[in-house]
């Protein structure tokens, strides 16, 4: 028991800050959406639901950067300044 009293107070000692990451949602054939996250490479969930796929995106975020903390790896954050948007392009098909 003294033990998760240790764990717990080192896990309230680090310190935290929100940062927000672009995740993509892909409707999928067979139903629901798969998501993923071009910052986080191999970042990838799924949900039956486009809510359930943002509670599974979020947790999916956070146990990613866990696991780079943990390995003490460094987290590479994407630009706050980032534009995304969609180009329309002409294509010929033969």
């Amino acid at each position: 028991m003294g033990e998760q009293k240790i764990i717990k107070k080192k896990k309230q000692k680090q310190k935290q800050k929100v940062y927000n990451f672009t995740a993509f949602f892909e409707p999928a054939e067979e139903g629901g959406y798969v998501v993923s996250v071009p910052s986080l490479p191999g970042c990838l969930t799924q949900g039956e639901t486009f809510e359930e796929a943002q509670v599974m995106a979020k947790d999916a975020i956070e146990l990613y950067l866990q696991t780079l903390c943990d390995l003490k790896e460094e987290v590479s954050f994407e630009s706050e300044k980032t534009i995304i948007s969609k180009i329309p392009a002409n294509v010929c098909f033969s």
